[in-house]
């Protein structure tokens, strides 16, 4: 199973847009995918049409210890499934300070889980507390998506910072796969400097065989569409709501290409459980 988090400290870049669509585009495909909210905002989980009522199952109750992923998980349709998130997570970074392990909780919760998938995409908070860091040591891989700003590129460095800290100090396995562009509006001479400043440092990575030599920017850049806004106050994926719109035509193609990988990804390791720790 690949565990992909898509990331981005800044908000309004793409973010949910791209977890939700790449993971609907997946299933489209025939892939199972799981796709897991990770932020108190619950966007992800309003864009698929979900909103909570009292007593359902949050991935809130899975991280305090009062439900199982299976028991929050709900089915979307035959490929496609979702862990649902609720404003209480936001209570999460203070209900698990005092928590041995607390950056690992989730990735226990994976490692338990019965059910099978072949992707696991993680809709993460803008913010780097232990929701993210939650969300880092159980991927494999991070997506950045990235409008094609000037500043965007400020966040870039400190956002690669915290991937680097992860993998050295909780998570030797994960990497950054590669940058997303979103709300690309191609004519424009800055999207253009903006993309070819990212794939420099890229290059540049390769060259000298540095941390993020394996990394690159996705050929397929999701282009600036009103249906793409739109979709989500429909509750729909853009395929549901304007399956022939450029934004349907653009994550179609990054999920083909993400299926077309050929790199290599690390072995998905055999975590300890928290609870075998003292045995």
């Amino acid at each position: 199973m690949r565990r992909i988090a898509i990331i981005n400290q800044k908000g309004g870049v793409g973010k949910t847009t791209t977890a939700v669509n790449l993971a609907a585009a997946l299933a489209e495909q025939g892939q199972r995918v799981c796709l897991l909210d990770l932020d108190p905002q619950a966007h992800a989980s309003l864009h698929l049409g979900i909103v909570l009522g009292a007593g359902q199952n949050s991935i809130y109750h899975c991280l305090t210890g009062q439900a199982t992923l299976e028991q929050a998980r709900q089915r979307i349709d035959d490929h496609l499934w979702v862990v649902p998130s609720h404003i209480d997570l936001a209570a999460t970074e203070l209900e698990l300070a005092g928590e041995v392990g607390r950056e690992i909780i989730l990735r226990e919760l994976v490692s338990r889980d019965t059910e099978e998938f072949d992707y696991l995409i993680i809709d993460c908070p803008p913010s780097l507390g232990v929701l993210t860091l939650n969300a880092l040591t159980t991927a494999g891989e991070v997506f950045l998506p990235m409008q094609p700003h000037y500043l965007a590129l400020h966040g870039f460095s400190k956002l690669l910072r915290t991937i680097e800290l992860v993998a050295r100090r909780l998570n030797p396995v994960l990497t950054l796969t590669g940058v997303v562009f979103c709300m690309l509006e191609g004519g424009t001479r800055l999207a253009q400097e903006v993309i070819a400043e990212v794939e420099e440092f890229f290059a540049n990575e390769r060259r000298s065989n540095g941390l993020w030599s394996e990394a690159s920017t996705f050929e397929t850049k999701i282009r600036r569409n009103i249906r793409l806004a739109e979709a989500p106050s429909h509750g729909q994926t853009i395929f549901q709501y304007a399956g022939s719109s450029h934004g349907a035509e653009d994550y179609r193609q990054l999920a083909l290409e993400v299926l077309e990988q050929t790199t290599l990804l690390p072995a998905e390791p055999d975590w300890p459980l928290l609870s075998n720790l003292d045995e």
